[in-house]
């Protein structure tokens, strides 16, 4: 049980990092627009773009829906961990 826990803390930090990676690198558009940053979007961006449909930037500008994202995703890990603590 310990093992799946620390498989699923693993999992959600790496996601937070690329996430939180990918975000930073929207601020200097030439390292968005390398291989890393291509690859980084391909994973990311399905998840961010379901918060950024619901979520208008702030003045036109500010887009806080990757703090809603990784705020929703630490619920959905917690929720997973409660889930399985129950039933295993």
């Amino acid at each position: 049980m310990n093992e799946v826990f620390n498989i699923i803390d693993l999992l959600y930090q790496i996601y937070f990092y690329m996430i939180l990676i990918y975000v930073l690198m929207s601020w200097v558009p030439a390292v968005k627009d390398s291989f890393v940053g291509e690859l980084l979007g391909k994973i990311v961006e399905p998840y961010l773009s379901i918060f950024r449909r619901f979520i208008p930037p702030i003045g036109g500008i500010l887009d806080i829906s990757p703090i809603i994202a990784l705020i929703a995703l630490q619920f959905l890990v917690s929720g997973l961990k409660t889930v399985l603590d129950v039933f295993i």
